[in-house]
């Protein structure tokens, strides 16, 4: 592999601290990196170094001749006068740009709800966002660096972005460095991780989910000193193996060995049982949505939202940017009233708000952790073990040395520790999660959701975090045309119905035609029988699964012939349901 850019004997510091020592790395054709590590670490100062914005204290970066290198940092350095076309195409005369398949492809994906001769200082800063990465991939680069790229993208940006980057450079040309804590995205688009820690840059094979056991051999070989990192780890690891099978055929390591590694971790979360707690805390009655709906300024942006939450309820909120997702929450929590309808909430529900703003710690950004620990609850149960406020903070990955510091001195990944803290301290039994994996680095997302796994109450989840989504929610729904819809499927099924929706735009003037105004009546009558049919297996065999569950939890644990037999029912049952599902996708999408 032909080289393109390196590091040789970094080393950089700070007033306080030594942030890199003897650092030597390289990038050759062909690499796609995936950086990782806790905030703080120099993730986003390594990237500086290798793209010559930062100047090590010792060391040089090395750069073949004539290698371009585009770099996307967190910061916005747009240009606020610009028109939003000036800033992603520049001078570029319209018959030119409009002609590249590539730079139409960018724009479509990156901004096509932003106005082209908009000014840069009249957008929102997820809008800035998009616009400055748009900029940066309409380019031709030979190296692209992105820091946090996934920010402020939703779903749908985010899945466009890893097929973009994907396909942007032939199999071995061109090389990508990403910071990111998105680990669906990494999965998707890493090759290579690199983790940066303890001031080294530490090399793996593989996108995130062979990070996490090549971590977790690491770990096993240094047990007495990394031991609380390496269980989190082994129950990250135990998720992906039995949670999400297609992630972890990417990667190449061995089945056998994680199936080793993982044999002694419990399942994720006692649904039973954690059921039991929330309702024994919440009663039966949480909040009941009743046909309600918002209307602002004339736009109606939600209609005939029908939803009664349960207790226990694990649910994450999908849609596309300024679908209605916070409005939701509002209603959830009180903040909104209904236009239309009703909202009826139980009598014991106490809710806890995880916000975008941190606006909780406003009103303490001058007190020392310290003393906000001191008035804190003394203690809170995790796992039936009692644990002090500074262990539980010590849990979600904070120093002990930043006890002292002032909130208001506290990095953003920081601040959502903290955040986190109180909310969970404040006992609530209904939790609103509004895009908790902002400013938090993939440790951290790792420790809250380990928390969440033994958290006994209801949690309400909007993100654009798949991995995050997928690991702590038991269902989704969609806001689509101000609905809530559900969506047995997934993330997979709103994208599919995104994706249909894109594709049923047609020219101002002609009328879509519904798909199922295109079968004959007996062809229709048919397809019905056949959905009706599919949702009543897909019933017998859900009802199945839990069946063999329980049995598993009770049977004779010494039987291994007969845990064997029940594990190939189980395994026979999802494999099942898992055709079936993707039969009830296509027949439900004849019918809207």
């Amino acid at each position: 592999m032909a080289h393109l850019l390196g590091a040789e004997a970094l080393h950089l510091e700070y007033p306080t601290r030594v942030v890199f020592d003897s650092v030597t790395i390289g990038v050759n054709e062909g690499d796609r990196i995936g950086i990782v590590g806790r905030n703080g670490d120099g993730k986003s100062s390594l990237l500086g170094m290798l793209s010559g914005r930062i100047e090590p204290d010792s060391g040089r970066v090395t750069r073949r001749g004539g290698v371009r290198m585009g770099v996307l940092d967190q910061g916005d350095t747009l240009d606020g006068s610009s028109t939003v076309g000036h800033a992603i195409v520049g001078d570029r005369v319209e018959h030119e740009w409009a002609g590249d398949a590539k730079v139409r492809d960018v724009i479509a994906g990156l901004v096509p709800d932003i106005a082209w001769h908009a000014r840069i200082n009249t957008l929102s800063g997820g809008q800035r966002r998009r616009v400055a990465l748009a900029a940066l991939l309409t380019g031709e680069w030979d190296v692209v660096a992105l820091d946090e790229p996934t920010n402020h993208l939703d779903v749908e940006g985010i899945t466009w972005l890893a097929g973009h980057l994907r396909s942007r450079w032939p199999r071995n040309a061109g090389g990508l460095l990403i910071v990111t804590h998105d680990r669906w995205f990494l999965d998707e688009v890493a090759t290579a991780t690199w983790e940066v820690h303890d001031r080294i840059v530490e090399p793996f094979e593989g996108g995130y989910a062979a990070y996490v056991l090549q971590r977790v051999e690491r770990d096993r070989q240094a047990a007495a000193v990394e031991a609380k990192r390496q269980n989190l780890m082994k129950k990250e690891l135990a998720w992906l193996r039995r949670g999400a099978p297609a992630r972890t055929s990417k990667p190449k390591f061995r089945i056998e060995a994680a199936n080793q590694l993982i044999e002694d971790v419990p399942p994720l979360r006692d649904r039973i049982e954690l059921n039991r707690l929330a309702v024994a805390r919440l009663g039966k009655d949480v909040v009941d949505l009743l046909d309600a709906g918002v209307v602002f300024d004339g736009r109606e942006v939600l209609r005939d939202i029908e939803w009664r939450i349960a207790p226990g309820e694990r649910t994450a909120i999908l849609g596309a940017n300024g679908a209605g997702k916070s409005t939701l929450l509002g209603l959830i929590a009180g903040t909104i009233e209904p236009t239309v309808g009703r909202v009826k909430r139980g009598k014991t529900v106490k809710l806890g708000v995880l916000d975008q703003q941190f606006r909780e710690l406003e009103d303490i950004a001058g007190d020392r952790v310290r003393d906000v620990l001191a008035r804190a609850k003394t203690t809170y149960v995790i796992d039936g073990k009692e644990l002090t406020p500074a262990q539980l903070l010590e849990r979600l990955g904070f120093a002990r040395e930043h006890l002292s510091a002032r909130v208001g001195e506290l990095s953003g990944g920081q601040k959502r520790r903290l955040q986190l803290l109180l909310v969970l301290l404040s006992e609530p039994n209904l939790m609103v999660l509004d895009e908790p994996s902002n400013d938090v680095d993939t440790d951290m997302l790792a420790a809250m959701e380990d928390l969440f796994d033994s958290w006994p109450g209801t949690l309400i989840v909007v993100s654009h975090d798949r991995y995050l989504v997928e690991r702590i929610t038991d269902q989704q729904y969609a806001i689509i045309d101000g609905r809530l819809r559900h969506l047995p499927g997934g993330m997979d099924e709103y994208l599919r119905l995104r994706e249909s929706a894109a594709s049923a735009v047609v020219p101002r003037g002609s009328v879509p035609e519904p798909s199922a105004a295109r079968l004959s009546g007996a062809e229709e009558r048919t397809a019905r029988k056949e959905l009706s049919a599919t949702e009543r297996k897909l019933e017998r065999l859900s009802e199945r699964i839990a069946r063999l569950h329980d049995r598993m939890a009770t049977h004779d644990p010494s039987d291994y012939e007969g845990i064997g037999r029940l594990n190939d029912e189980l395994r026979d049952a999802e494999a099942e349901t898992a055709t079936l599902e993707e039969r009830w996708f296509e027949l439900s999408e004849l019918f809207g």
